[in-house]
């Protein structure tokens, strides 16, 4: 069974004093499979979150359809064991973690009323909150509102893990263990639709990639894929002026993406240039794979037939 079905989606706002309609997604269609890792990959504003609000129901759509698991994403039933983290949680604040997970596994698991508490505090330990379980999540920082949203998702035994963002607000050590949460969780065939600015950190989730530009789907394809033939090393060095190709991350540190063929020139031009080598990766970069596959459409704007 396919478990995200989206079909010549389009959405359009009414922004401004002048109601100038915009649109926010355009014409798209895509299927995720149960058990796939699917990530959604695109720039602020590309029209990732307002498709995976229509899929969640929290938006109309403008046309097109969605389904999840065969039904109506606008029908409540569908969304029965879906877990759904957005980029900025808005948690219940006047509620404690146990009290939210455990109305979260009431909903959704009606059947396992006796084991709430007990999926909860499980869930609120293995994302490092079960320390503040009985806390009011208003005085909670953003990172661990985050952690408590990404447990609540869990908590319910999703068949389907819908993530706006799922890292963001997390410290290093934070999004290294919902990474690894993430990947048992893919391991043992949930299903898993995310979106990401930073690939390099979710790359080795995803089955498939989806590029989406002004609300265009512009590319679906394996990580392996989205670079063509030809690996990118990630080379980064400390020191007073540029090397060849490369940028300046900060004062003093720099960094290039270059073709796995040119890394041993890189290396000797670093070496002459009296810098100090601080890392050398395989990388995946979210913008020359974005690049590679929008190319020159990348600088058109989408516009309505009543904005033309």
């Amino acid at each position: 069974m396919l478990a995200i079905q989206i079909e010549n989606l389009e959405k359009t706002y009414a922004e401004g004093v002048m109601r100038r309609p915009v649109r926010a997604v355009a014409g798209v269609s895509l299927e995720v499979s149960e058990g796939e890792a699917f990530g959604f990959v695109g720039p602020n504003g590309a029209g990732k979150s307002s498709a995976i609000r229509i899929l969640m129901g929290l938006a109309r759509a403008t046309a097109g359809c969605c389904r999840l698991f065969g039904k109506d994403a606008e029908n409540p039933e569908a969304r029965m064991r879906v877990g759904y983290v957005p980029e900025n949680p808005c948690l219940y604040d006047y509620l404690t973690p146990l009290e939210i997970l455990s109305m979260s596994v009431r909903l959704h698991l009606p059947g396992e009323r006796g084991d709430t508490k007990r999926r909860a505090m499980i869930w609120l330990e293995k994302l490092g909150v079960s320390h503040v379980a009985d806390a009011p999540v208003r005085s909670f920082s953003k990172g661990m509102t985050q952690r408590v949203a990404l447990a609540n998702a869990m908590a319910i035994r999703p068949r389907l893990l819908v993530l706006d963002e799922p890292l963001s607000g997390l410290d290093p050590i934070g999004r290294r263990e919902v990474v690894e949460i993430l990947a048992e969780y893919k391991r043992e065939g949930g299903t898993l639709f995310f979106t990401s600015h930073v690939l390099h950190d979710v790359e080795r989730l995803a089955d498939r990639f989806g590029l989406i530009h002004n609300g265009q789907l512009r590319s679906v394809r394996s990580p392996a894929e989205l670079v063509g033939s030809e690996d990118i090393v990630m080379v980064r060095s400390t020191g007073s002026e540029a090397f060849a190709g490369a940028r300046e991350e900060s004062a003093g540190n720099w960094v290039a993406e270059v073709p796995g063929s040119n890394l041993w020139f890189v290396l000797e031009e670093i070496r002459r240039s009296g810098h100090q080598l601080r890392e050398v990766r395989p990388t995946l970069s979210l913008e020359a794979a974005f690049m590679h596959a929008v190319g020159d459409n990348a600088k058109q704007p989408v516009r309505t037939n009543a904005a033309q």
